[in-house]
């Protein structure tokens, strides 16, 4: 028995194609022959089809942007606020689930997270950050040390002001792990240039295993310690994660040296 031929396109079917390609739009031929027969099925209106058509699109493009942005946003791993454990962090849970919503980011509001190692510090920064692209935004994750070497890179090559202005187009920066190593002067200046150059035109996220108060031991300046801080803490969320490191659960280990005492001891 031959098989059944499927009918030819209708003219409006081929008319869509066409359009479809023209638009760079390939999900566009995908739903409106999807939802047809749902349409004629539940006497939707033209204009009731056309959305949901469009509808389609526009959630299949935010989906492959997002994951785009994610891709070049330099994350160490892929974390989310679903999978962090709320256990031993329970005090900052509302707090996160408010900057969720990305209202920070349409602020220019920063978010700082202040604890111990193993508190968890990096995991909800990149969290926030993962959340900031399916927002729609840009986002650059790095270490501090990694950011300080980049805007020398760019310094060297007489590039500052340029690499300033083109990171200020990024909805979001992440510097990560202030204060694990202390600056010297000119690294420090390069910092504070860029927490300036964003201040109350895009976000900042910063996490430090110390206190504000010794930051200046960080930046080997009191001066520009105190000035990056006001600029940082102005319009800002501050959560302080607290309890032992995570990774030393079970572990029998209860606490870890204070880096802080590192930084304070006098050169002999």
């Amino acid at each position: 028995m031959a098989a059944k031929q499927q009918p030819a396109p209708s003219d409006a079917i081929k008319q869509i194609h066409f359009l479809a390609a023209a638009l760079k739009a390939p999900r566009i031929t995908e739903a409106a022959a999807r939802l047809a027969d749902q349409a004629r099925d539940a006497d939707w209106t033209h204009e009731d089809y056309l959305a949901a058509v469009l509808e389609r699109e526009v959630s299949a493009r935010n989906a492959s942007g997002a994951a785009q942005r994610i891709r070049w946003a330099g994350f160490p791993a892929r974390k989310t606020i679903d999978d962090f454990d709320w256990d031993h962090q329970s005090a900052v849970r509302q707090q996160v689930a408010a900057l969720a919503s990305g209202a920070f980011l349409a602020e220019a509001r920063n978010v700082v997270l202040l604890g111990p190692p193993g508190t968890g510090k990096t995991h909800l920064a990149t969290a926030l950050g993962v959340t900031a692209a399916h927002h729609g935004h840009r986002v650059l994750f790095a270490t501090a040390v990694d950011w300080v070497a980049r805007l020398q890179d760019a310094h060297r090559l007489g590039r500052l002001p340029a690499e300033l202005a083109r990171l200020r187009r990024y909805g979001l920066i992440i510097i990560d792990e202030v204060g694990y190593l202390p600056f010297e002067q000119d690294a420090a200046n390069l910092v504070f240039q860029l927490v300036s150059s964003r201040y109350e035109h895009a976000s900042l996220i910063l996490t430090s295993n110390l206190p504000f108060s010794a930051w200046g031991g960080v930046f080997g300046d009191q001066a520009v310690a105190a000035a990056m801080i006001d600029r940082i803490v102005h319009h800002a969320d501050v959560l302080t994660l607290k309890g032992a490191s995570y990774r030393l659960r079970n572990r029998g280990i209860d606490t870890l040296p204070s880096i802080r005492a590192g930084i304070d001891q006098p050169d002999n």
